[in-house]
Formats: structure tokens, C-alpha cells, sequence
């Protein structure tokens, strides 16, 4: 993999993305890229390993992770409830080395039902799924925030047919885990035109900085409407999201997050030209 750098790494320690101090954990919006993030993790990949090493260490008392990935849609809610999800290698057509990597970090039966149940308090009507595995949108980022994989993880599925305001509501009814040693992650893509994928060597496409330093401007300005409605009001929208799948995770985060959008940047590293691999930690304030 070639990557391109649009601007440098944030260091968590030493930059806008430390971790915040207090009890309250940030909601988490990662940008997973392509499966070969796996093993070929540019700068974005050690970035989110320094932030989760300095994450555990401000936050001992971090107990699981709900993360939420488009690799996995369903009809409507569902939180995986199995204690040891799998490994899921969703994909074809890349190197065997990649096939060989395990996430064997442990699910959370305990935590899922606290999941399910503030998403059906909520009227988000959700079901457990025992047999899930960890797809690569939950377990290809989360090897690099904490590759000793021991911290317990529970996936909730997108909705099918889910916009924005709907995913943000499913995180805005698990935003109370933040207090309660629970990091929420949305897991997606900042921007994801795959037909635009050629490799090699290339300069961001301007597009994709358009539309990335657009989000990140309504981030700065705390407007959540503008963010909604990005689909008719960001520059480019439907270019760099031909469909919404890759892009509404963030929502997930950001309804975890609440009123407080501050966003602290990981990476603002673009892969292949057209992949925005944008990450950013949102508020300490649930």
C-alpha cells in the first residue's frame, strides 16, 4: 500500500487529541480503510495505537468497547451477545498474511445486555446475536488501538435502512457508557468512493480534503444540523459517499458524544488518493 499524507499525525500525548481527563470516556470516530490497514497501517495505524496506550492509561477503569462497523447491517438493531466472537476475514482477493491475523478479544455478554437494554429503553427496538464474529470494520481498527486485545468488545449492528438521525439516536442511547468506563467507537470511513481506487502513488484528490475539512468545520462550529444534512449541504457529498453505509458511523459517535463536538484529531492521512482515513475523539462530557 502507498499512502499519502495530508497532514501530520496527532501524537495523543502532545497534540489536539490527547485523552481527556475525568471520569467521562470520548465517544471515538475511526476511519478503518481498506482491510490491508491490517498489516500496511501508514501513519493513521501507530497514531491510534499511541492514543489507546495513553487512553488506558488515563482511564484504567475502561471496562469494554461498543463499536459499531457497516460490515455489519441488519433490519434493525442488533448487539452482538457472544463471549468469544470470531474472527471474520470479510473479504477476497488479498494477501494470505492477512488471513492469518486474529482480534481474539473477548465479547461481553454482561455489557451487551446493558446495551440492549438502553437501546429498547430508548424505543430501539434491538435483539442479541450470539453467533456474530468481529467483522474487519470492528476488528482491523481496534487491532491497532489496542492490539493486546484484552479488552472486552460488543458490536451493534447498522441498521439497513437507517439515516443520520437514526444512528445517532442509537448512540445517543448508549451515551451514558461513557461515565461508566464504556468507549464508544463509530467505525466507518470519511470518505469511501471505491470505483475512484486505482493505488499507487497519488496526491489527495482535492475532493477529498474538501469534504473532510467541511465535516471537520461543523465539528468546530458544533453543528450537529449542518453535519445531519450533510448529504445536501457538504461539498461534494455523494461523490465522496456514492452510499451512506462507510459515512453514517460517525453519527454513532457523535450521538454518544451529545452536546459536545469538539473534535480532537488522530489522523487526517489520505491512502490511495480518494481514502480519507480521518480520526478524531469527540468531548469528555456525556
Amino acid at each position: 500500500m502507498t499512502v499519502t499524507q495530508h497532514s501530520p499525525v496527532a501524537s495523543p500525548r502532545h497534540s489536539d487529541a490527547a485523552v481527556p481527563h475525568g471520569a467521562v470516556l470520548p465517544a471515538l470516530f475511526v476511519s478503518h480503510g481498506a482491510p490491508l490497514f491490517a498489516l500496511d497501517a501508514g501513519t493513521t495505524g501507530p497514531a491510534l495505537t499511541q492514543w489507546g496506550a495513553a487512553l488506558r492509561e488515563q482511564f484504567p477503569q475502561l471496562r469494554g468497547i461498543v463499536v459499531m462497523s457497516p460490515h455489519w447491517m441488519a433490519r434493525s438493531p442488533q448487539v452482538m451477545t457472544g463471549p468469544q466472537p470470531a474472527t471474520w476475514h470479510d473479504f477476497g482477493g488479498f494477501p494470505p498474511a492477512l488471513y492469518q491475523l486474529q482480534y481474539p478479544a473477548p465479547g461481553s455478554p454482561a455489557l451487551a445486555q446493558e446495551v440492549l437494554a438502553l437501546l429498547n429503553a430508548a424505543g430501539l427496538s434491538a435483539q442479541g446475536d450470539e453467533a456474530r464474529p468481529f467483522d474487519h470494520g470492528a476488528w482491523v481498527p481496534l487491532m491497532h488501538l489496542f492490539p493486546q486485545a484484552d479488552v472486552p468488545v460488543v458490536q451493534v449492528a447498522l441498521p439497513a435502512h437507517a439515516g443520520p438521525a437514526d444512528v445517532y439516536a442509537l448512540g445517543a442511547a448508549l451515551r451514558g457508557l461513557r461515565s461508566q468506563g464504556v468507549l464508544v467507537v463509530g467505525s466507518g470511513s470519511m470518505t469511501h468512493n471505491l470505483a475512484e481506487f486505482f493505488g499507487g502513488a497519488r496526491e489527495p484528490a482535492p475532493y477529498v480534503l474538501e469534504f473532510s475539512r467541511w465535516i471537520e468545520s461543523a465539528l468546530a462550529r458544533g453543528d450537529l444540523q449542518a453535519l445531519l444534512n450533510y448529504r445536501t449541504e457538504a461539498p461534494h457529498a455523494h461523490r465522496a459517499h456514492p452510499t451512506e453505509d462507510h459515512f453514517l458511523p460517525i453519527f454513532f459517535a457523535l450521538g454518544a458524544a451529545g452536546d459536545d463536538l469538539h473534535a480532537s484529531y488522530l489522523s487526517r492521512e489520505v491512502m490511495y488518493s480518494m481514502l480519507s482515513m480521518d480520526a478524531f475523539a469527540l468531548g469528555a462530557t456525556p
